[in-house]
């Protein structure tokens, strides 16, 4: 009888094996799948740029960049939670303040690049102004 226990924890424990590998490859898969549309989302709104000129080729160029840091930031943070395992909660904290932060620095980005079409005080203000929204997200 105490062979059929080990035989039964054994099997227990390779099928706990397996579902957890495949629970990873999922994740990995979404993972990648996720990158792989923001980087197609990234292109679509490059070309959109290609017409304009000046600033605001530029601010549009900003904000594809932006907009595809942050959802990079996310699958990164999503991936990072789900291959946590028992110490999910800390992980996903972690991951989550690292999204936070890049995004964060992609709306400072954009929002510098808005004020480059600005002159003099107008100008100075527009930058204190992100400055004070960046800091603001980050607390």
């Amino acid at each position: 009888m105490g062979n059929m226990k080990l035989f039964g924890l054994n099997i227990a424990g390779l099928v706990l094996g397996l579902t957890v590998a495949v629970c990873t490859q999922a994740a990995d898969q979404r993972y990648e799948a996720d990158k792989a549309g923001a980087k197609a989302a990234y292109e679509e709104a490059k070309a959109n740029c290609k017409g304009m000129t000046g600033n605001e080729k530029d601010v549009c160029y900003k904000e594809a960049k932006a907009a595809r840091e942050k959802a990079d930031a996310d699958a990164k943070a999503q991936h990072k939670s789900s291959e946590a395992g028992g110490k999910a909660d800390l992980k996903q904290a972690e991951a989550q303040a690292k999204a936070d932060k890049k995004k964060a620095d992609a709306d400072y980005k954009v929002a510098k690049e808005k004020c480059d079409a600005m002159k003099g005080n107008e100008k100075d203000a527009c930058v204190l102004s992100a400055k004070q929204r960046y800091h603001q997200e980050m607390q």
